[in-house]
């Protein structure tokens, strides 16, 4: 038996306990209802930002998952140039969710980010055990990737501000659905505690070790008590 490749060959160096997935939002919008979902999509775009600033600065690995919209023969570099440069719909929501070089790309060719893409062993070398699920549309490519992420076992996040639909009643009932059949947690970007959640299962086994090292020791240096009066 070949030994086990910890880094599949140098292309996933990162370890961390939580990533955060992006759905779909290299995007240029131009389908029907694309009209619709655009304000939404940018309100989204916004606080996803913010949250992807705090990810990065927190070293948590930054996914791209996204349809791979060009006949099977285009690659993410093409797909962000088309929104890019081309006088498309979706490209303000591109401009605020621009890729860094460390970040990491998967193309899927269905709606779940998990369907027959290399998403669950990229998430397995990364050690991750939660996902922050965030992008369009909150009710059908982000929600189906969720359901995916939970039967695998993986903690599921899906903050209500980085997801996006075309109407708020489809938005606010997939947040419900995922909230009580995945059990995600479904609170504001704002409120996640990223350190806490990036500390790899490794880390956390060596912290705990090492607690647990420390109360061995104390509990040996303790003195008796000394007790005064008879015994009852």
């Amino acid at each position: 038996m070949p030994a086990y490749n910890h880094d599949l060959h140098g292309n996933v160096p990162d370890k961390s306990g939580v990533a955060v997935l992006l759905i779909d939002v290299l995007n240029d919008l131009e389908f029907p209802d694309g009209d619709r979902l655009l304000a939404p999509a940018l309100a989204m775009a916004e606080s996803l930002a913010r949250l992807l600033k705090r990810a990065r600065r927190a070293k948590i690995p930054v996914i791209y998952v996204n349809d791979n919209f060009g006949r099977w023969r285009s690659d993410f570099t093409q797909q962000l140039a088309h929104c890019l440069e081309n006088d498309v719909r979706g490209r303000p929501m591109v401009e605020m969710l621009m890729p860094e070089t460390d970040d990491y790309f998967v193309l899927k060719p269905k709606n779940s980010g998990f369907y027959h893409t290399t998403l669950a062993l990229l998430l397995e070398y990364l050690q991750v055990r939660t996902v922050i699920i965030t992008g369009l549309a909150t009710n059908n490519c982000v929600q189906l990737t969720a359901s995916d992420a939970y039967m695998r076992d993986l903690k599921v996040i899906v903050p209500r501000d980085c997801v996006a639909a075309s109407e708020p009643e489809d938005h606010d009932n997939a947040l419900e659905q995922m909230s009580v059949v995945l059990k995600a947690s479904t609170a504001v970007a704002s409120s996640l505690d990223l350190k806490r959640l990036a500390g790899t299962p490794g880390a956390r086994a060596k912290t705990r070790t090492r607690r647990a090292l420390k109360e061995r020791g104390a509990s040996k240096n303790r003195k008796p008590v000394k007790r005064s009066g008879s015994a009852r």
